[in-house]
């Protein structure tokens, strides 16, 4: 297996339908840089002047995954909706790569199974969207919400003044509940450097990754404190 220098800011997402795209766009919004492969050039259109690395590709195989640099990711999403054998295919290149994370879509169980039998961790992208859709109705301070798996998430919490004026040292959320803070957004702005001394304002918006049951910890304790 290749052995890489991963960039652990750096996402790389296989297949442009309307679940990769949707997934592209999610991460752009938190500040994260993508690779896009395609094969189809419609597809590549919506994200035309938003992403650099966007490549139009007339196969999926390794030499193709290589010249894209997509093993440099920490976390590559395959998204191949039509073809079982392209998405078995390009999900077992991509973990030959080296590539820490490797997150596939499936339409079926079966193939859900051949995906978990190769490496892959696998979503259902009607069940994940319901489930995504359930925690926006039930989570007054979430904003947006993204399952990467069945257990761990990207979600944008609205802040209030819970941690007005505490810095990210003192609010501790890695410590107090295991979150990763990946963006801060303050009003229109995207701050993506998050300092130890960075201080929270009144009506922050912050992007943090995690656990699901850490992120309905910190869930419940926002709500708590309004």
């Amino acid at each position: 297996m290749a052995k890489n220098k991963t960039n652990q800011n750096l996402y790389g997402i296989i297949g442009l339908g309307r679940f990769g795209t949707s997934l592209a766009e999610e991460l752009i919004a938190c500040g994260k840089d993508v690779i896009c492969l395609d094969i189809d050039e419609t597809k590549l259109t919506p994200l035309k002047n938003r992403i650099d690395q966007l490549y139009l590709v007339q196969q999926i195989n390794r030499d193709v995954l290589l010249d894209s640099g997509i093993q440099n990711c920490q976390t590559v999403i395959i998204c191949i909706g039509k073809s079982v054998e392209n998405s078995i295919m390009a999900a077992l290149n991509v973990i030959e790569l080296g590539v820490p994370n490797v997150i596939a879509k499936a339409n079926t169980d079966d193939q859900g199974r051949v995906l978990k039998k190769i490496g892959a961790k696998v979503v259902f992208p009607e069940v994940d969207m319901g489930y995504r859709l359930a925690k926006n109705l039930t989570s007054r301070n979430t904003l947006d919400f993204l399952a990467l798996n069945r257990n761990f998430s990207i979600i944008e919490f609205e802040l209030h003044d819970t941690l007005a004026e505490q810095t990210v040292a003192d609010a501790n959320l890695r410590g107090k509940f295991h979150l990763n803070i990946i963006a801060l957004i303050r009003g229109e702005d995207v701050i993506g450097e998050i300092c130890p001394d960075t201080k929270f304002e009144k009506d922050d918006r912050v992007v943090v990754a995690g656990n699901n049951e850490h992120i309905t910890l910190f869930s419940d304790f926002i709500n708590k404190k309004e």
